[in-house]
């Protein structure tokens, strides 16, 4: 039962946009409070964090046909800007993988600019599975030293104003003109 409440309760935290706590947290919550096993809960975790993940990107991507044209051909013309050379396409992994910011608005874009999801969601799930196994492994051998963490991230006045710049960054990404950047005058 444990491990089915867990699974739904990843998957969902996965879903919103924003204002989520981390999937670590929960994890850790899980591994203190429940005591399942480490590295199934790492493993489910990832997996219910990645599904999470894609379900958030496509439908970010059905609500392209809600936009202006305008809009739409920025959004192309920057999909073409960042797919065009091989080294960008890197960072984009590197950012699914290593990421330090919060990832829903990285789907969410990725969404948008109608980018392959099956790397990217491989990219995240790779990173998580260290991430989450660090995290999970540290909570159960410190267990009793643990208490105020999770007090210290809900609230926190610094991670809301990140998510709320990640969130006015995302609303304006259809609104560059990116057909416009990178070119040159001649003449």
């Amino acid at each position: 039962m444990a491990y089915a409440t867990i699974f739904v309760l990843v998957f969902a935290l996965n879903l919103l946009p924003a204002f989520g706590p981390p999937t670590w947290a929960l994890l850790v919550f899980a591994s203190i409070h429940w005591h399942v096993a480490p590295a199934a809960l790492v493993i489910e975790g990832v997996v219910a964090a990645g599904l999470g993940r894609w379900v958030l990107a496509a439908s970010v991507r059905n609500l392209r046909r809600f936009f202006p044209k305008r809009y739409l051909d920025n959004l192309e013309y920057a999909e073409e800007r960042l797919t065009a050379k091989t080294t960008r396409i890197r960072v984009l992994f590197g950012l699914f993988v290593l990421s330090p910011l919060p990832s829903a608005q990285l789907f969410c874009a990725a969404g948008l600019l109608q980018l392959r999801l099956a790397p990217l969601v491989g990219a995240f799930m790779l990173g998580r599975v260290v991430t989450y196994s660090i995290y999970v492994a540290t909570a159960t051998t410190i267990q009793h030293q643990l208490g105020g963490v999770f007090d210290n991230f809900f609230g926190n006045p610094w991670a809301i104003t990140l998510q709320l710049v990640l969130l006015a960054g995302l609303a304006a990404l259809p609104l560059i003109p990116w057909s416009r950047r990178g070119t040159s005058k001649s003449g």
